[in-house]
């Protein structure tokens, strides 16, 4: 990312609704949410279970549309596209990391890096060379002719990593990216986004718990499908000064 790219506006909600009808019930998930995220922050998003910061995400992935109001990203107006435009959008716009990993068990996990490239229609070769870089940077490359259930929790989640900045998307989102992790593994994925936080990745990171978002330079928390708190966090979670970006970790 160049320097006149960072701090641009990444994400905007403008007035934003999201309502889910039934038949018989009508819920308000979110409530005219506006939110503004630039290229290079590093957000959490927090809140119970109900708040509305899953169907955030949902929103912020382009895998739901609002109801009413605007999503604009980088620059474009999403709440209308096409279910194949939103797709388009996803592979290049997004890159996703989930609680449960998501990796396709039967493949290497040199492989599993792959897929969304294949999806972008980069060339095999090509493919290959970015897959050894992501996995080095993830400090796996010495286990990329592994399947996935040959590897631990911490080290499967570093791999769904390395797969998210496959297509290098401007936007990575992580959905509660420490909840099957022990709490070693858990510090290590965070401080992990970190690096890439300040290698100028924007890095957007929904959890329930506070000692995860306190890695985050950015605080937003929903209660009741309202935006109710948005603060920065001066005094982040320091990272371990003694492990580098591609350092073995477990």
């Amino acid at each position: 990312m160049t320097g006149g790219e960072a701090g641009r506006e990444l994400i905007r909600l403008q007035d934003l609704v999201k309502i889910y009808d039934t038949g018989s019930l009508r819920v308000l998930g979110l409530d005219r949410i506006n939110l503004r995220i630039s290229r290079g922050e590093f957000v959490a998003i927090m809140g119970h279970s109900g708040s509305g910061k899953s169907t955030l995400m949902n929103i912020l992935g382009c895998l739901d549309r609002p109801t009413l109001g605007h999503y604009y990203l980088d620059g474009t107006d999403v709440a209308e596209m096409t279910p194949d435009e939103l797709s388009a959008i996803r592979n290049r716009k997004i890159g996703f990391v989930f609680q449960s990993f998501n990796l396709i068990s039967r493949m290497t996990i040199e492989k599993n890096v792959e897929v969304p490239m294949i999806y972008g229609r980069v060339r095999p070769a090509e493919r290959k060379q970015r897959a050894r870089e992501l996995l080095e940077t993830v400090g796996l490359l010495s286990r990329m002719e592994h399947e996935p259930n040959e590897l631990s929790g911490g080290q499967r989640q570093r791999v769904a990593i390395a797969r998210a900045l496959a297509n290098r998307p401007p936007l990575l989102l992580a959905d509660e990216p420490t909840g099957n992790l022990d709490s070693q593994a858990s510090v290590e994925i965070m401080e992990l986004f970190a690096r890439l936080h300040q290698q100028g990745v924007t890095v957007v990171v929904v959890t329930h718990e506070e000692n995860i978002a306190a890695y985050t330079h950015r605080i937003i928390t929903f209660q009741d499908g309202r935006l109710i708190s948005d603060e920065i966090n001066e005094h982040p979670t320091p990272i371990s000064e003694h492990r580098g970006l591609s350092g073995r970790m477990s």
